[in-house]
C-alpha cells in the first residue's frame, strides 16, 4: 500500500493545481466578457458596411473599378492563419492549425502564410513559408494595427504577389463552442441578394470613388473581425478548459481523500493488532 506522505503529498499538489486552474478559469471570463462585447459590437457595422457596398455595387458595374474584386488565374495563395499566443485552452489552436493542414494539402498551388500567434507560428516556421508574423499585436490590438499589416497584403496582392487571401479562425459562437472558419478576404466576395433592388441611388462625388473608400475598409474590417472572433473563442476555449480541469482535479482528489483514509485506516488496524498481539504474547509468557 502506497506511503501515507506520498498520497498527502499528491492531495497538497493537486489542490494548489486546483487553485491555478480555477484562478485561471476567472481571469478568463473576465476577459470573455470584454471581448465579447467587442465582437457584437463590430459585427452590425461589419454587416451593415457589406450592405453598403452591395447595394452601391448593384447600380454600378465593378469590373475595373477595383482590383480588389476581380478574380484572376489562382497560381500563389496568401492564408491569414489567427491563433492565440498562448495554450491550455483546450482545442483552440490545434483546431486552427488542422485546418491549416489540410487546406494546404489540397491547395494545388504555392501557399504563403501570414500567422497571427505563436502557436501556429511555431507550427509552421519551419514547413511552410511565412509571409509574415504578426503575433506581437495581440499585445496592444486595434483596428490601426490590423489596418497596418493589410495595407501590406493588399499591395502585395495589387503587385500580384497573390492571387487569392483566406482567413482561417476560430469563430466566436457561444463561451463552450468556438467553430473553425475559412473566408476569402481577395477578391472581395459580394453577398448575393434575394430578388432585384428598384431604388435609385445619388452618389457624390460618385459610385466608383465611393466604392474605391469603402472596398479597401471592408477588407480590414473582415480581418480584424476574424482577429476579434478568435480572441473571444480563445477566452471561452480557456475558460471552458480550466472548468473541466478544476472538475477533474477535484475528482482525482476526493478519490485520493478516500484511499489516504483507507490506507490511514488499514495502518491503525495494524497497530492495534500488533499491541493486541504484543499484551497477549506477555501474557503467555
Amino acid at each position: 500500500m502506497a506511503n501515507l506522505k506520498e498520497i498527502r503529498a499528491r492531495i497538497t499538489s493537486i489542490s494548489s493545481t486546483m487553485q491555478i486552474t480555477s484562478a485561471m478559469k476567472m481571469v478568463s471570463a473576465a476577459k470573455l466578457k470584454k471581448a465579447t462585447d467587442a465582437i457584437v459590437m463590430l459585427r452590425p457595422y461589419s454587416e451593415k458596411l457589406q450592405e453598403i457596398i452591395g447595394n452601391v455595387s448593384s447600380t454600378t458595374d465593378l469590373e475595373g473599378i477595383s482590383t480588389f474584386t476581380a478574380e484572376r488565374e489562382v497560381k500563389k495563395v496568401l492564408y491569414i492563419v489567427v491563433t492565440s499566443n498562448k495554450g491550455l485552452a483546450g482545442a483552440f489552436n490545434s483546431s486552427v492549425i488542422k485546418e491549416l493542414n489540410n487546406v494546404v494539402s489540397n491547395a494545388g498551388h504555392e501557399v504563403e502564410i501570414l500567422t497571427v500567434g505563436k502557436k501556429v507560428y511555431d507550427a509552421v516556421r519551419r514547413s511552410r513559408t511565412v509571409y509574415d508574423n504578426q503575433s506581437a499585436l495581440f499585445d496592444g490590438m486595434n483596428f490601426q494595427v490590423v489596418s497596418n499589416f493589410m495595407e501590406r497584403v493588399m499591395e502585395s496582392y495589387k503587385e500580384g504577389q497573390f492571387d487569392k487571401v483566406y482567413v482561417i479562425y476560430n469563430k466566436f459562437i457561444n463561451a463552450a463552442t468556438q467553430e473553425v472558419q475559412t473566408e476569402q478576404v481577395l477578391p472581395l466576395v459580394m453577398a448575393e441578394k434575394e430578388g432585384t433592388l428598384n431604388t435609385d441611388y445619388l452618389f457624390e462625388p460618385n459610385a466608383a470613388e465611393i466604392l474605391n473608400v469603402l472596398i479597401p475598409k471592408s477588407i480590414k474590417t473582415q480581418v480584424y473581425k476574424a482577429i476579434l472572433d478568435s480572441v473571444a473563442s480563445e477566452h471561452g476555449a480557456r475558460m471552458t478548459a480550466m472548468h473541466k480541469a478544476t472538475d477533474n482535479a477535484q475528482a482525482l482528489k476526493n478519490d485520493l481523500v478516500i484511499f489516504y483514509n483507507k490506507a490511514r485506516q488499514a495502518a491503525i488496524t495494524n497497530e492495534i493488532l500488533e499491541i493486541v498481539s504484543g499484551a497477549e504474547a506477555l501474557k503467555n509468557s
